[in-house]
């Protein structure tokens, strides 16, 4: 209490930066990872099987394709972690920038990497290191944005502000397919300059815009809430003990549970945007052209980025929890009848399938930004806040795609659907076991038994 207290009368009133600033700096740097990291997935969806996995057939190539992509989320655990120390030790800012610039230079390399045909087994094992360097990156990106956003942001229209790099999937999926789109229009459908050289030109542009995003995030200042943190342990010094270690012991329930309850929100989106982009185009599928695929990928990322913002707000009115539940509770009948509505096979199909999938992904989505940031101490609010949601990246994002390319051959589409249902129970259970968190002082937050709420 005598912390909080401190922290209390020597945060500073003036701010340097304005919300505007931050909201731009949080979700450009979003947008930007979000993109390198989702141009993989794209890629590993048209062309990977191809250029990396050529001798291994198409079925077995697109199961080897997503399971390089699942290994981002085997390290973004790990970066969740480390950067969460020096996020809670540093600052979030200097934090952020180290995450773009090796979510950059892991993106362009991928986009120099030669291919299976040109230097063998060599090239896929490149492949998986590169990706695991894009999630170890990611994962200390998502924290980081948010709090640099739900920090500065005043407590009642929190959700608004924190849902400002949530924007990052949506955006940035939005960007990766127009690239994959113009290339494709540009080069061919079939032609063989795509698979040479025309895939690569998204991961090598992805320079310029992480130049951009440096730029813009070295102009802001530290966040308010840490910078007084900061100061209160100089005033009174108590021993500081390893972030990591410290949440773990004091709060492993918002860990788990906060894991638990992002599962159905990353199940769903990377099955939207990755998955189905395969599914869509591969010819023992449902056989649409690639550009019919990637057009359809930027309308439904246009959807879930209003979806994201209104959920964001709705969830300053009524609360993190109640709209989350609710997402949660739409999602278990929308995965039983994803499947018969893409398999009807036509356009329109596919994208009322994709469209509504993102949306109810948005529903989470938005309120996620300020509600797992809102469960845990400043002192170790980056490694908590980034642990829960690249758990829940891990099980959902990670394993769930790949388990869906692996037995959609055997038990038909449909057992997708009942896969996508589980998930959304157990993230539906999950939710309820976590508590409200609109209105609480991130100043004050101190465990998960004692929490102060601001004043109405």
């Amino acid at each position: 209490m005598l912390e909080s207290t401190a922290i209390r009368q020597i945060r500073p009133t003036p701010r340097r930066t304005s919300m505007a600033r931050v909201a731009v700096a949080s979700s450009m740097g979003s947008i930007i990872e979000f993109y390198d990291f989702l141009i993989y997935g794209t890629a590993a969806a048209l062309v990977f099987p191809q250029v990396f996995f050529p001798q291994l057939g198409t079925g077995a190539g697109t199961l080897a394709s997503f399971g390089t992509f699942a290994v981002a989320f085997v390290s973004r655990p790990l970066g969740a972690i480390l950067f969460g120390h020096f996020g809670d030790r540093l600052g979030r800012k200097k934090t952020l920038v180290s995450t773009l610039l090796i979510m950059g230079i892991a993106t362009v390399a991928i986009g120099l990497l030669p291919s299976a045909s040109t230097i063998g087994l060599a090239a896929p094992i490149i492949l998986v290191l590169l990706r695991f360097l894009q999630g170890f990156a990611v994962g200390g990106e998502w924290a980081g944005a948010a709090l640099l956003a739900a920090e500065y942001a005043p407590p009642k229209r929190r959700g608004l502000y924190a849902a400002f790099p949530q924007l990052g999937p949506s955006i940035g999926f939005a960007l990766a397919s127009m690239t994959f789109l113009i290339i494709n229009l540009t080069l061919g459908d079939a032609s063989d300059a795509f698979l040479t050289y025309g895939w690569r030109i998204p991961f090598i542009l992805s320079a310029v815009l992480v130049i951009i995003g440096l730029y813009i995030r070295l102009k802001i200042e530290e966040t308010p809430v840490f910078k007084a943190a900061t100061d209160a342990v100089r005033t009174a010094p108590v021993a500081r003990k390893l972030p990591v270690w410290e949440v773990v012991r004091k709060q492993p329930k918002q860990i788990l549970l906060g894991g638990a309850s992002t599962m159905m929100l990353f199940a769903f989106f990377y099955t939207g945007t990755a998955f189905l982009s395969s599914y869509g185009t591969n010819p023992d599928g449902l056989a649409h052209s690639r550009p019919t695929i990637l057009t359809l990928g930027i309308i439904g990322a246009l959807v879930f980025a209003v979806g994201t913002i209104a959920s964001a707000i709705l969830s300053d009115r009524v609360g993190r929890r109640a709209v989350i539940v609710t997402s949660c509770i739409v999602a278990v009948p929308w995965s039983l009848v994803l499947f018969p509505i893409l398999d009807i096979g036509t356009a329109w199909s596919f994208g009322l399938g994709l469209s509504g999938t993102l949306l109810i992904v948005a529903g989470i989505y938005g309120p996620v930004g300020a509600f797992l940031p809102e469960l845990f101490a400043t002192r170790y609010r980056y490694t908590g806040a980034g642990m829960a949601y690249n758990l829940g990246a891990l099980v959902g994002g990670g394993i769930t795609p790949l388990v869906a390319a692996s037995i959609i051959a055997t038990a038909g589409s449909a057992s997708i659907g009942w896969l996508l249902a589980g998930v959304s129970v157990v993230s539906l259970l999950a939710t309820f076991g976590l508590p409200e968190t609109r209105g609480v002082n991130l100043d004050t937050v101190a465990t998960p038994d004692r929490r102060e709420s601001v004043s109405k």
